[in-house]
């Protein structure tokens, strides 16, 4: 009887760690399949990123679609939204004799000008908010008076109105709503700028004045040079206006 019960005990011992010899065995062969594909994974996304720009990286949401404009640079030349097509670009609103926050902004847009002066896909598009006293020779005389290239750094004037209307319902740095008084009594006045893809479209906006979001748009602006134009146009919109 004394036997019979060892011989049973054994028996059941034994098949135990028959069972879990199989259990472990089976267990170390899933753990090696998943490690398995979870490293075949992770080179398989390693080489997209390197193969396809900007792959994996979060993209900037699309904030607004800019509307066609005509405006005239320091060097007198006549520009429209044609003339972006395929640039990545910032967008300011400034004017000459400003003794506040303008020389702060473009002190700061002076850093990222210096870091992409050499990219022919990108652009600087400062708008003057005075075109009564910011004439094509006064944006001249600034422009040259901080020492940039005019191929990549615009100092745009035109009518008021245009001007007013292409900050507010294409690049967003001022409240739509100041559009219901009239336009001799505006005033736009912001430390703001947009940040617009080579499709024309608004990106992100930036405090032109902290030094973190002056930080962030160098980035950004590097982002979106990666990105492929999609062959989308501007909005069609009433912003035709010829300055001249």
């Amino acid at each position: 009887m004394l036997q019979k019960l060892i011989a049973d005990n054994y028996s059941a011992y034994s098949y135990c760690k028959f069972a879990l010899s199989n259990f472990t065995c089976m267990n170390k062969k899933t753990w090696f399949y998943i490690a398995f594909f979870v490293g075949l994974f992770i080179v398989f996304y390693l080489v997209l990123t390197r193969i396809i720009p900007g792959f994996g990286e979060k993209k900037l949401p699309i904030l607004n679609d800019v509307q066609p404009f005509a405006f005239t640079n320091q060097e007198g030349k006549s520009l429209t939204d044609k003339d972006v097509q395929g640039k990545v670009y910032v967008a300011e609103y400034f004017f000459t004799t400003c003794k506040g926050i303008c020389p702060k902004m473009n002190h700061n847009l002076m850093q990222v000008y210096e870091m992409y002066k050499d990219e022919p896909g990108f652009l600087i598009l400062s708008h003057t908010v005075d075109p009564a006293t910011d004439s094509v020779q006064r944006m001249k005389r600034y422009a040259d008076s901080i020492g940039v290239n005019p191929k990549t750094w615009w100092f745009l004037t035109g009518r008021k109105d245009s001007l007013y209307k292409a900050a507010r319902v294409s690049y967003l740095l001022d409240d739509p709503k100041n559009n219901n008084i009239s336009v001799n009594e505006q005033f736009i006045h912001t430390q703001f700028f947009a940040l617009v893809d080579k499709n024309g479209q608004v990106r992100k906006i930036y405090d032109g004045l902290k030094k973190d979001e002056i930080s962030a748009l160098k980035d950004d602006i590097k982002k979106l040079l990666k990105e492929t134009m999609t062959g989308k146009r501007f909005a069609n919109s009433f912003f035709t206006n010829d300055p001249n």
